[in-house]
């Protein structure tokens, strides 16, 4: 299985599980590049996905790139494994960065046609957990709490997230590969 890392607004610095996963994995996992972290446009990050995605890819997503990867994953029915969905952030959120990332804005979740799983933290400041559901149910995924995790990443001070890591490794065990035509 190849993973697709799919990370957040201004993306994912060294000490973010993410890119400590990244590194475990080496050739088996992939980083999308869109054109701008920081300004982020929903089009553009589903063109990276595009990009990255070749053969059977399992998307680990956080933050901002949950809505990517559910949104792409939607409108590319089978082009992907699973969604692995981490702290997606509400779009209608006091704390969402509607100024910059205004396309994220207008999100509506559609389901993936993929198996997959969004995680959440009981005290994410972007996301609270009845958010969390909603989104979820939208996408007709299962929710997962990992209690009180912040917005699951580097400032929650969780470093390789091995109990993350443990449930991607559950998750995967029951993901099929696609069948690309």
């Amino acid at each position: 299985m190849h993973y697709l890392i799919i990370p957040g607004i201004d993306g994912s610095g060294e000490d973010h599980w993410q890119s400590l996963w990244q590194a475990r994995w080496g050739a088996a996992a992939t980083r999308i590049a869109p054109a701008s972290w920081s300004e982020p446009d929903l089009e553009d990050w589903c063109r990276a996905i595009d990009r990255a995605a070749e053969g059977a890819v399992l998307l680990v997503a956080h933050s901002l790139g949950c809505l990517a990867a559910a949104h792409w994953a939607a409108r590319r029915p089978g082009a992907a494994a699973g969604l692995f969905l981490v702290a997606p952030p509400d779009p209608a959120g006091p704390a969402f960065p509607a100024a910059a990332a205004p396309t994220f804005v207008p999100f509506v979740p559609s389901p993936p046609g993929v198996p997959g799983l969004v995680v959440h933290s009981d005290d994410d400041p972007y996301c609270t957990p009845e958010a969390a559901r909603r989104l979820a149910a939208g996408w007709e995924l299962p929710a997962l709490s990992v209690g009180p995790a912040g917005h699951v990443n580097a400032a929650s001070g969780l470093g390789a997230w091995e109990a993350g890591r443990a449930l991607l490794t559950a998750f995967a065990a029951g993901v099929r590969t696609p069948v690309r035509r």
